[in-house]
């Protein structure tokens, strides 16, 4: 106050100007740390996506983060690169990653009403470098970051660097990035080859890709480019006579939806996927950014054999089921080329649809269109008759419900290390992984453990039992009654034949006098270690549900002489320049079982080949080796296994549908030595015929077997899945009546036609005409019985 007036005035305004500066770099300079440093800087612009690669080096997957192909500032037209000089940023060679003029004016104009960006290249460079770091929150706070990193990529890049690191980043819509993959997607060219119109475009797109996409808005779009085609003329690129000419052209796209490049669409990369980003976040690393490449234990040409196998039996078994269930008489040939050469002339699964009618509005209500009507207020019957209408949703319904699935994994008894895994027939059309996710009942694949406790408790592999059926009394007091569909004979049969001929009789014997306690152990020990095994009766002839990869694993525990071993799937990580970041050691063996006991069950389980359920092995596929395994197949065909050991790799397969309502219709088909067996012969023919597997190889103890010829096998072993009943509980009751399998429920005429009178489904479409036959599941012939 002692200053006079006009001093004091002047202080004011200088307190009133430097007040807010200060508070601002007081801000700036707690903002400094925590945006981008030069390091990541540098980092990011050498950014490369991690992959995945095969024991043999084979790429598997990427990472990357969307479609890009970066190319060079030499590589992109002169048209782009003015038209984006001149339209985002004019001034771009002359200030330092700041136009303090325009972002004056951009604070003016927006204040005024007429929102305007005041950003340059190397503020928006900035914001598609680093969205976490800098943020996406329109507000003041991510503005000053901006601005700040701008000025750190100034300082550390030359402006033709942040031009190209620009361009080869900014998002185009459809999943693309970068000015390559914008060229191919909107013009089907290059971008070098881009002319003055199409470079035009997509800057224009710059603004708002979604709202001047050419594709979806060709007006805006026009009308955007001859803006930029304006600021050109404005910044002398044009005169006026060629900007006249050249604003009246139309707009020539030429969109191509680029296809997805990403490999990884495996379900085993995907898997391995969602495990390196747990281990990248745990350790700091970026898996888009960091160029890791991660070694797994993948065996490429066993992949390319199990995907060749699994997509030729599963299409040949799809026949079949289509043709069993498109008529009342299922037929019963024993010949996959039989139901091809009827596949053309029936429509799939027409009698199942037909006869099925509240099977099929229970499928309808499990829906999330079911459930989406109900919400919006339709009562039940108006829901289910409008959907049964809808041929769209019915379509997709009956393909869903009836494609036949497979699931599929190989592994080394040796190490653990998994060699080939397939978890659908196509992964496109299913991600739901029938290796690792999917747990389904095994079956009489599971009584190999069964025996195996009772070897672990001093039984020997000939001890005798009788054929015939057994009252068993459960610890609750029920009474469990095992039998055979085939019958008992009532005839004396060691242990051995037991397992060989897979009677549920003599193994509900075995697992009575071995005890439930020490046969789910041995199970755990072995690798069945995730899924819950119920302590009932029936858990011997494979009843609790388990994943494929538990029970390939517990085989695999048995071939390596009872060890077991963790699977393994990564071995190593390495950086962009090959130095080792992470190194994974084979996990530690357990003794799940004695050495003397597994060669044994092994000897039993060669059986399952040579004269059991298992001969498909050496009478269809023609393999001679050293070899044991075991059939599986569940109650009402649900579920058919097969799983086989070889010295050196352990491999099995799952045959059924997601849905266990649906099944294979006739019990020839049904058993899993006559489905899922064929995928695994089919892999291991081709795998010992390109020598990635021994033929010659034996287990400990063992000796090759002589060659047995192709050809019609002598007799059929064909195995069911039996029952074991339980009495003392009441059965369970028959199901109710539909009350919407009625006329008023959704039956009757639709668009015209009639309706099938029991399920009430529009008709099915008549057959076209009849597909190539499907390549043969061997060399050798289909007429046999296993």
């Amino acid at each position: 106050m002692a200053q006079p007036p006009y001093k004091r005035i002047a202080l004011a305004l200088l307190w009133c100007v430097a007040a807010p500066l200060l508070l601002l770099l007081v801000w700036v300079l707690i903002l400094l740390p925590f945006t981008p440093g030069v390091a990541d800087l540098k980092q990011a612009r050498a950014a490369k996506a991690s992959i995945l690669v095969s024991a043999d080096g084979k790429q598997l997957a990427s990472f990357e983060e969307g479609l890009q192909e970066r190319v060079s500032l030499a590589q992109i037209s002169p048209h782009m690169i003015a038209a984006l000089i001149a339209t985002e940023d004019h001034r771009f060679k002359d200030h330092h990653g700041i136009d303090f003029r325009r972002t004056l004016a951009s604070v003016f104009y927006t204040l005024g009403g007429d929102a305007q960006g005041g950003s340059t290249i190397t503020q928006q460079l900035a914001r598609n470098m680093f969205p976490e770091e800098v943020g996406r929150a329109r507000n003041i706070n991510r503005k000053l970051k901006e601005m700040i990193t701008a000025l750190k990529i100034e300082s550390a890049y030359s402006k033709d660097e942040i031009l190209e690191a620009y361009l080869n980043t900014v998002p185009f819509l459809y999943n693309t990035f970068g000015i390559e993959m914008a060229a191919r997607t909107y013009f089907d060219t290059t971008a070098a080859k881009l002319d003055i119109l199409e470079s035009a475009t997509l800057v224009g797109m710059l603004k708002g890709t979604n709202y001047y996409n050419p594709v979806t808005n060709p007006g805006r779009s026009v009308q955007r480019r001859n803006v930029v085609l304006s600021q050109m003329r404005k910044h002398g690129i044009l005169d006026d006579k060629r900007y006249d000419s050249l604003r009246r052209q139309p707009l020539r796209v030429s969109f191509s939806r680029q296809a997805e490049r990403n490999l990884t669409d495996t379900h085993f990369t995907a898997y391995v996927r969602k495990w390196l980003i747990d281990w990248a976040d745990e350790n700091d690393y970026d898996v888009e950014r960091d160029g890791l490449v991660v070694h797994t234990t993948l065996d490429y040409a066993l992949q390319e054999a199990a995907m060749k196998a699994v997509e030729r039996q599963g299409n040949a078994l799809q026949i079949i089921a289509d043709v069993e269930w498109a008529q009342p008489d299922s037929g019963n040939s024993g010949s996959a080329g039989a139901y091809a050469g009827m596949h053309g002339s029936v429509t799939p699964f027409e009698y199942f649809w037909r006869s099925k009618g509240s099977l099929v509005n229970a499928f309808i209500r499990e829906t999330r269109e079911y459930k989406k009507a109900i919400d919006s207020g339709d009562t039940s019957a108006a829901a289910l008759k409008r959907l049964k209408a809808d041929r769209p949703f019915i379509a997709r319904l009956r393909a869903a419900k009836t494609r036949l699935e497979t699931g599929f994994v190989a592994m080394d008894p040796d190490t653990g290390h998994i060699k080939a895994w397939i978890g659908s027939r196509d992964f496109h059309k299913e991600q739901y992984d029938h290796v690792v996710q999917a747990a389904r009942q095994p079956g009489s694949t599971f009584k190999p453990i069964v025996y195996g406790a009772a070897l672990e408790k001093g039984f020997a592999p000939n001890r005798p039992y009788r054929d015939a059926v057994t009252n068993i009394k459960a610890g609750d007091g029920t009474i469990w009654r095992p039998t055979d569909m085939s019958g008992s004979s009532g005839n004396m049969m060691t242990m051995r034949d037991g397992l060989v001929f897979s009677k549920n009789t003599i193994t509900a014997q075995v697992m009575q006098d071995v005890g439930l306690p020490g046969i789910i152990k041995l199970a755990r020990d072995l690798g069945i270690r995730n899924s819950k095994l119920e302590p009932v009766p029936s858990l011997a002839l494979g009843t609790s549900p388990v994943t494929l990869l538990e029970m390939v694993n517990a085989y695999s525990s048995i071939a390596a002489q009872g060890q077991y071993r963790k699977p393994v799937f990564v071995t190593s990580i390495t950086d962009r320049s090959g130095k080792v970041v992470a190194q994974f050691s084979d996990p530690k063996s357990e003794q799940a079982m004695s050495a003397q006991n597994a060669a044994d069950l092994i000897d039993m389980m060669r059986g399952v080949i040579n004269r059991g359920t298992g001969t498909a092995i050496r009478y269809r596929f023609g393999i001679n080796g050293d070899v044991a395994g075991k059939t599986g197949t569940t109650q009402n065909n649900t579920d058919g296994w097969f799983i086989m050991m070889h010295p050196k790799l352990v491999a099995g397969a799952w045959v059924g549908f997601n849905d266990n309502r649906v099944t294979m219709r006739s019990s020839y088909w049904g058993q899993g030595g006559h489905n899922a067996i064929l995928v695994v012969g089919d892999f291991f023919k081709a795998a010992i015929g390109e020598g990635k597997v021994d033929a010659a190889a034996v287990f400990p103890g063992g000796r090759r077997p002589a060659p047995v010829p192709q050809g019609e096998v002598p007799g059929d072993i064909g195995e069911e899945a039996g029952e074991m009943q339980q009495e003392g509980v009441a059965p369970a009751p028959p199901p109710a009546p539909d009350p919407d399998d009625t006329e008023e429920g959704g039956q009757g005429p639709i668009d015209g036609e009639h309706a099938d009178p029991q399920s009430g489904l529009p008709p099915l479409p008549q057959p076209m005409s009849p597909p190539a036959p499907p390549e043969p599941d061997s060399g050798g012939s289909q007429q046999q019985r296993e």
